[in-house]
């Protein structure tokens, strides 16, 4: 991940380009084309393209504050998704999702910590949102999703804590009672964030799917953020 300034940037109706990178929605289908090369400690190239193919587009958001300064955009929950890079073993065909936050204040400034989980389940997707605001109020959130793109809230069971990341990384998610979700593969270790695939069961349906937990609290200090400033490169006069 790169960070670029305003020269590497193009956009249109249905493409957005930064640096060598693009996506393209083809009316069917989101086309994501990486050009890139990887941050210390191993650099590499990482290059080749990944297709994401939803059933259906949602028509909904979340609004994650009150005011409606952080907002969730599922916009395909539900999507079948082929990765071709040119590495070996990162070719294969799986489910998949596509969503994005948006949002006009810093998380850190409303957020002290969040996870957030997408299931694929029997009969669509299930994710759950649970955040501690920095006004001492909570966002619990279950929403399901068929694939047709129709969301619903839906009930869910309690949270259930599990291992702590490399990093002591406090996680949880929604379990049935009596089962301890566990992580499957880890994606992401870092300070402040994890990204892993985590099993767990849901009204008696065994899972596995992408949960996230993210520290806000940690993610302000200032020793990270200048860990942050090695792990992300800078090419602020990157030119087409």
């Amino acid at each position: 991940m790169t960070d670029r300034g305003q020269t590497a940037l193009r956009q249109t109706s249905d493409m957005l380009t930064i640096g060598p990178s693009s996506l393209h929605w083809t009316g069917k289908k989101l086309v994501i084309d990486v050009d890139e090369i990887s941050s210390l400690p191993i650099i590499s190239r990482m290059r080749g393209r990944i297709t994401l193919t939803p059933p259906a587009l949602t028509q909904i958001e979340l609004p994650l504050t009150a005011d409606g300064a952080h907002v969730w955009r599922p916009f395909a929950p539900i999507a079948r998704i082929s990765v071709n890079l040119e590495a070996e073993g990162w070719q294969f065909d799986g489910h998949g999702y596509f969503d994005s936050n948006f949002g006009t204040r810093a998380l850190e400034e409303d957020f002290s910590s969040w996870t957030w989980a997408r299931y694929p389940t029997q009969s669509g997707a299930t994710c759950f949102y649970d955040a501690e605001r920095r006004d001492g109020t909570r966002l619990d959130a279950a929403i399901g999703f068929t694939p047709d793109g129709q969301a619903a809230h839906v009930s869910a069971p309690g949270s259930a804590r599990f291992n702590r990341t490399l990093w002591a990384l406090p996680r949880a998610t929604r379990a049935d009672p009596g089962y301890r979700p566990k992580q499957i593969k880890s994606m992401l270790d870092a300070p402040f964030y994890s990204r892993s695939v985590v099993e767990t069961v849901l009204n008696g349906e065994r899972v596995q799917g992408v949960h996230e937990a993210l520290d806000l609290d940690r993610f302000d200090s200032p020793i990270i953020k200048s860990m942050l400033a090695c792990r992300v490169p800078r090419r602020a006069q990157w030119k087409f």
